[in-house]
């Protein structure tokens, strides 16, 4: 024995052992700058870089708690959803997929529909999932979206959709189609109920999904640099044979064209839509009023 043995190997053993319990996600590069970022000032900063203002994606949960009153809020059931209709297959069957995506998560699908509080009032609010296959839309999706539609109806509360989405889940085939005319039958029960519904237009909102419910709301509202649109960049450009705008399909871009209403950073997006609720709730209400005097009133 020497001190090798007795010194440098138990010193070297201490330090690996040591790195075995550190993180691996500790830092993430921001994909706008290229800045190493630790993910207690992301966390901090609502995923948003601190250098260069980038929107990191942010997780469904932590979403919903920034935006409810002091982070509450309770989540509704939802249907459970169809298993594989079309016993689909390609590299993998879809329903391991499925229930790889439902271990890795801890959801049943793409969608999570919660209730709570907004700047004191009652709000509904229906967000994707991207964790879960891209936040796709399939069947369980389209279950989330009525289930939040007849919930905001019942409670008499604005209806909220935050997609998230690649678009339609190709592994559900037509059915998955289907979602996009149920949706919009979503949002019409919530508009002749006289009820706000807002769409917040998150990165990215692609496909079947910005083609249905994605822009049928009272107001959209984005957040900076979010990707919105129908089909890729490469896609389009390669059928049109043209070469496209710098920035297309980013919701600034929109905001210039007027398909999106404000666009919104995250710090500031909490107490923007909380404002917009009340405002809209209020003249919900004063036109209830009125209308009621009409009644009483022989309708003059």
């Amino acid at each position: 024995m020497n001190w090798i043995t007795n010194f440098v190997r138990p010193k070297i053993k201490a330090l690996i052992d040591s790195k075995k319990d550190v993180p691996d996600n500790l830092w993430q590069k921001c994909p706008g700058c290229e800045s190493m970022l630790h993910h207690q000032e992301l966390v901090k900063n609502l995923n948003v870089c601190h250098h260069c203002g980038y929107h990191l994606r942010m997780s469904v949960d932590d979403r919903l708690k920034m935006l409810f009153d002091d982070g509450q809020y309770q989540e509704a059931d939802l249907p459970k959803p169809v298993h594989d209709p079309l016993k689909f297959r390609d590299r993998k069957k879809y329903a391991d997929r499925l229930k790889d995506a439902q271990t890795d998560t801890g959801r049943k699908d793409a969608i999570v529909v919660a209730q709570g509080m907004m700047g004191g009032k009652t709000a509904v609010i229906a967000a994707f999932n991207f964790d879960f296959m891209g936040g796709s839309m399939g069947a369980g999706v389209g279950d989330g979206l009525i289930t939040g539609a007849r919930l905001a109806v019942t409670l008499k509360a604005p209806f909220i959709v935050i997609p998230a989405s690649g678009g339609a889940r190709m592994q559900e085939g037509m059915i998955s189609l289907m979602q996009m005319p149920r949706s919009v039958i979503a949002v019409e029960q919530v508009k002749e109920a006289g009820l706000p519904y807002i769409v917040l237009l998150t990165d990215p909102t692609t496909g079947g999904v910005s083609a249905s419910f994605a822009m049928l709301g009272d107001l959209h509202i984005a957040e900076p640099g979010a990707q919105i649109g129908f089909a890729g960049r490469r896609v389009i450009q390669e059928t049109i044979r043209a070469s496209l705008p710098e920035g297309f399909q980013t919701a600034e871009y929109l905001l210039q064209h007027g398909m999106v209403d404000l666009v919104v950073p995250r710090g500031e997006l909490r107490q923007k839509m909380v404002n917009i609720i009340q405002l809209l709730m209020q003249r919900r209400t004063g036109d209830a009023v009125k209308e009621s005097g009409r009644k009483r009133n022989g309708g003059k």
